[in-house]
């Protein structure tokens, strides 16, 4: 039995999401079932590992993320957590410098735990779902290392991916029907009967209404 792991980055799957709003409904994500979109009867999943960071200073978007978190680790998602950090930025257009939040740890993070469980020898199979190149130096290393160990890469949609294809085992296209097929149902019953529902927004389509 070929043994899975799956690391998924969070924001970068996210944002492929969120950039089109035809796809704001599929935000209600199971990574589990997503993760068995992209396995055969001969695999064995043995973890799925999220890479995720809260948002802190936006309470809306905060208690949605907590909310899904949640549902997530129900199902037995392992959740790996970043941060983020004030970083100074300059405007394209007038040339003034501004202040904003910019996500940081995550291709770290993927990278520390595609090491140490090589290491550990959890998997024969890594699986990471990300269109993000910084990942490939962490790839290279592994691979060099566990030439043996196989390494694939599900490409999040509407993502290209051009230089990670060129450094893994074999990729793959997240299109639309995995994430309607993956969904959670809109009330989620976890431990002590307390409901976790889909956020309205993350229902149906709403124009300009974001996340």
């Amino acid at each position: 039995m070929n043994r899975v792991i799956f690391f998924v980055d969070g924001f970068n799957l996210y944002h492929s999401i969120d950039s089109n709003p035809a796809y704001y409904k599929y935000k209600w994500l199971d990574l589990n079932k997503l993760a068995h979109c992209f396995v055969t009867s001969h695999d064995k999943i043995e973890k799925v590992l999220y890479f995720t960071t809260y948002a802190t200073w936006d309470q809306v978007k905060l208690v949605k993320h907590q909310t899904y978190v949640k549902a997530l680790q129900f199902v037995g998602v392992e959740v790996v957590f970043g941060a983020f950090r004030y970083v100074d930025k300059t405007c394209r257009l007038c040339h003034k410098q501004y202040k904003t939040f910019e996500e940081k740890q995550t291709d770290v993070n993927i990278a520390i735990n595609l090491f140490q469980t090589a290491v550990q020898d959890l998997w024969d199979t890594a699986i990471i779902v990300s269109g993000d190149s910084d990942l490939i130096p962490a790839i290279h290393a592994v691979k060099n290392t566990f030439p043996a160990k196989q390494i694939g890469l599900v490409i999040p949609i509407g993502r290209r991916a051009e230089e990670l294809k060129q450094v893994v085992d074999c990729h793959m296209k997240l299109k639309e029907k995995h994430l309607a097929t993956s969904q959670f149902e809109d009330v989620v019953t976890i431990d002590g009967g307390v409901n976790l529902s889909r956020p309205n927004t993350w229902k149906v389509i709403l124009g300009s209404v974001r996340r």
